[in-house]
């Protein structure tokens, strides 16, 4: 009885919560565009978001890693992380050379991998897939090989990219997207591509400016990309406020979202801090100003969440965050590097006030239609 009590009070305070937010969605009126031009749908939008208001709300539930992790419950070096449809996470830790596995409480289940160049082996591992109708587990390391395994850890395969890529996935159909950087001396560039399950191109989707060897700018504008449900690759280079979807069919450019907005200038100690670690000797060009955005994530159901330059307050950033037909609906600040939405839970891989890496998993409450 009391369980049903609880359960009733949790779902009229829901109730309450997304009422007045309901109600306001029926009132506030989007000031961007949409049209078509081409084959491509083009959304337009305004610098200011619909809402001004909370659009969403976090929660978290699950914490793993941090300054007192011990054992299994410890990382070296987080790059990545993925989760199954049953809510286990996989946490690829580039420096052990290995993926943590922990199922849906927390609990640490197992190891896959380890540091070495035999099969079912990694060096620095840089990416990290799940093919969920294969039911494979796929990890790019060494810059050119990606090592497949089934979700138990039982070492299935080895597949080149027959290139030298920084970021490697795989979609539900085992199709290979990549970046790739192209050394040729009169183009430096990153290109986007996909390959087949074999390693064999299939499309180039996009390039993008690579760093000038004359000239290092540390700020320099890096494309990103995402794959989504529907084996659309979501990408964006960040030289402008610009993100296209590709079709995971045609690979041609079916949509195209645009926002307004004013660039956030790097600051002298932006630039003092970058200085450090470079070498002497290197020519350093500074940008006036950081690109459009950083990177950004993906909710299953839709929604765009785009990580931007400007802070928060608390080592936050503030985060834009588009609704499922590329509307421009509300910012929220969150920390660096979200990984993504999935089943109604935003996993993030965070720093601590101790400077350690965090594992967080959040319930996700939204507040307005999206």
């Amino acid at each position: 009885m009391k369980i049903h009590k609880a359960g009733m009070i949790i779902a009229w305070l829901a109730l309450i919560a997304q009422g007045p937010a309901v109600a306001a969605s029926a009132q506030v009126k989007w000031k961007g565009t949409t049209a078509k031009e081409g084959d491509v749908t083009v959304v337009r939008n305004p610098k200011e978001p619909v809402y001004k208001t909370p659009v969403v709300e976090l929660k978290e539930d699950l914490s793993l890693g941090g300054a007192n992790a011990q054992g299994d419950y410890a990382f070296e070096d987080i790059r990545t992380l993925v989760v199954d449809d049953a809510g286990n996470i996989f946490v690829l830790d580039s420096k052990a050379a290995n993926v943590k596995v922990f199922d849906a409480s927390g609990k640490y289940v197992k190891t896959i991998g380890r540091k070495g160049q035999g099969p079912g082996e990694f060096n620095s591992p840089m990416t990290l897939s799940i093919n969920p109708l294969a039911g494979e587990l796929v990890v790019h390391h060494d810059s050119q090989r990606m090592s497949y395994f089934k979700l138990d850890g039982t070492f299935l395969r080895q597949q080149s990219t027959k290139g030298l890529s920084i970021r490697a996935r795989v979609d539900s159909r085992g199709r290979i997207v990549v970046m790739e950087i192209v050394f040729d001396a009169n183009n430096r560039r990153y290109d986007t591509k996909k390959l087949g399950p074999d390693g064999n191109p299939i499309a180039l989707l996009a390039s993008s400016p690579g760093p000038d060897p004359a000239r290092f700018n540390p700020f320099l504008a890096i494309s990103y990309w995402q794959i989504d449900r529907e084996d659309n690759v979501v990408y964006g280079y960040p030289a402008s406020y610009e993100i296209l979807s590709f079709g995971a069919e045609s690979n041609k450019v079916f949509r195209k979202i645009t926002r307004d907005y004013d660039p956030v200038d790097i600051t002298d100690e932006e630039k003092k801090g970058e200085l450090k670690d470079i070498p002497q000797g290197i020519t350093v060009e500074f940008s006036k100003s950081h690109s459009a955005f950083t990177r950004f994530f993906l909710d299953d159901q839709g929604p765009l969440i785009v990580q931007t330059w400007e802070k928060a307050g608390g080592g936050k950033l503030v985060h834009d965050v588009f609704d499922r037909e590329g509307r421009f609906i509300g910012r929220i600040p969150l920390k660096p590097n979200g990984m993504g939405i999935k089943k109604g839970k935003y996993y993030a891989v965070e720093v601590d006030e101790d400077g350690y890496q965090v594992v967080k998993r959040y319930v996700v409450i939204w507040l307005v239609e999206r």
